[in-house]
This record gives C-alpha cells, structure tokens and sequence, in this order.
C-alpha cells in the first residue's frame, strides 16, 4: 500500500500544475483594449435618449469604455446595477443578477465593450442595458453582461467622492457620480424615524423606496436620500443629537442619480453615513 501510494503522490506531483488565477475568473477575458472612448463622449453620442423619459438606443459601433466600479449592490440599496466612473462621468450598468459586489468590488477597474448593448435615460439618468418595453430601458441579462466586461486592474482602488455642493446646479454631466454632501441633516430626524422602515408607517416613492429629505438646499434642484427598505441599514435611525434634542450633523457619501429634475442620493452602505461629534 505504501508503494502504491508513493507512486501515485510521484504521478500527481509530475502531472499536475497549479492554478495561476492570473485571469479573472468572470467577464470575458477574450476582450481586447482597443477604440476606448470616455463615458462623457459616450452620453454626447445619444443626447436624444436623455433628453425625454425613458427611451434606449442599440450602440451599433465599436466602442468601449474604461472606468472604476463605484456603486454596486453590496449594502442592499442598490438593486441589480453598478455605478461605474471615468475621469470625466460616470453612467449606472444595469444588469439582471443579484450579488454583482461579489465579483465587482468598489475600485475596481473594469472595460466594458459595448457594441450590441442599450443605452438610454430612465427618467434621464443615463444608463447601460437592455430594451424594456419597447422603448424605455432596462437590466440585461447576465449573459450577456458576462460577454461584455473584462477586469483590467483586479486591485481595488478607493475612490474619492466629489463634494456634491461644487456639481449639483449641473445635473446632466455629475449624474451617476460618487459624491459626498457634507454637513447635513435631516427633517425627519426625532431620535425615533430610520432611513426607510418597511411597515408602512412612512409612503413609499417608487416600489419599496422611501426618500428622506436634508434640512440644508443644494442649488436649484430637489434632492432626497433615497433608500431601499431592503437596505442593510434601513432600520439605522436618521442621524439625531440626543443632547440638544435636534437633528444632528452628518457627511453622507452615494451615488448621485437623477430622477427627471430630483436628485437621488443612494447611499452604499452603512459606513457612507458619518455622524459629525
């Protein structure tokens, strides 16, 4: 038995390689680099499609675009999309697959091609995916995604959020992005009231979302906090200075959507909320 096995630890240690892993294990790997264009050319390409509700046009030429994943659906607030941004804009990929983060972590690079997918503006907001309806936009498949993307940089970068008081007067070019508004509270802030509660004490806006107002204005436009009552930390309560019996201070970090003309902020995760002492 003990020559048996000899033999056999000597025929696996000659015959066997080890994985590398030097290839990201999803995407498509096949994918070569070429025609890269920013996501801010991308959007001037089909002003048409944002420029009413929701339609989508195929993108018939081959093109590509590079960017780091910003948002996806880590915390439970962001449903079967990824926020993904370049140096110049930033666009949401809609895609039809629960636990995107476990493959597409934030900061991590990716290049997608685009050639045979959708682009369009649900509700303006400038976004990557399929037909939906006919004529408005909607999630590919997961199929078709993987076919589409490759992992250029498989090292997580964090990314760093633009003050959101320096772009919220432009909406058509920061919509998408990662921002931070900072020093802010909001109106419904008691001690008691959390960011989405899922038992009908507060009306929903749009399936199980329920937008918080801030006390504080930013600019000419309507902006909320817009949170899934599946989110992870939608029983948190709102930010509340127990002490002086007030609303208290706080950095809020997400993705700055646009629903028509109202800013939609979408927090991450937890850790996006900074209590200010």
């Amino acid at each position: 038995m003990g020559v048996v096995c000899c033999m056999l630890s000597a025929c696996m240690n000659d015959g066997w390689d080890e994985p590398t892993f030097s290839e990201p294990p999803f995407g498509n790997n096949d994918i070569v680099e070429t025609n890269v264009i920013s996501i801010a050319s991308l959007i001037d390409k089909y002003p048409n499609v944002f420029a009413s509700t929701d339609q989508n046009k195929e993108i018939t030429e081959d093109i590509q675009i590079k960017g780091r994943i910003t948002g996806n659906d880590l915390g439970g607030n962001i449903y079967k999309q990824l926020a993904i941004q370049d140096e110049t804009a930033a666009i949401i990929i809609a895609v039809n697959q629960n636990g995107l983060n476990g493959y597409l972590a934030e900061g991590q690079e990716i290049l997608i091609d685009l050639k045979g997918l959708h682009i369009g503006g649900y509700r303006k907001q400038p976004q990557i995916g399929a037909p939906y309806n006919g004529t408005s936009i909607g999630r590919m498949s997961k199929d078709i995604w993987m076919q589409h993307f490759k992992i250029t940089d498989q090292n997580p970068l964090q990314q760093t959020p633009v003050d959101f008081k320096n772009v919220c007067n432009d909406m058509d070019g920061n919509c998408g992005k990662l921002v931070v508004l900072k020093d802010v509270s909001f109106i419904d802030a008691d001690g008691k009231s959390t960011f989405a509660p899922a038992d009908g004490s507060v009306a929903t806006s749009g399936g199980n979302n329920i937008n918080r107002s801030l006390r504080e204005g930013f600019g000419n436009k309507e902006v909320v906090i817009r949170t899934s009552t599946y989110a992870d930390f939608a029983g948190m309560i709102l930010p509340y200075d127990a002490d002086n019996n007030k609303p208290a201070k706080c950095n809020i970090t997400g993705i700055a959507t646009r629903y028509n003309s109202t800013w939609q902020i979408l927090i991450r995760k937890s850790s996006d909320i900074e209590i200010i002492k």
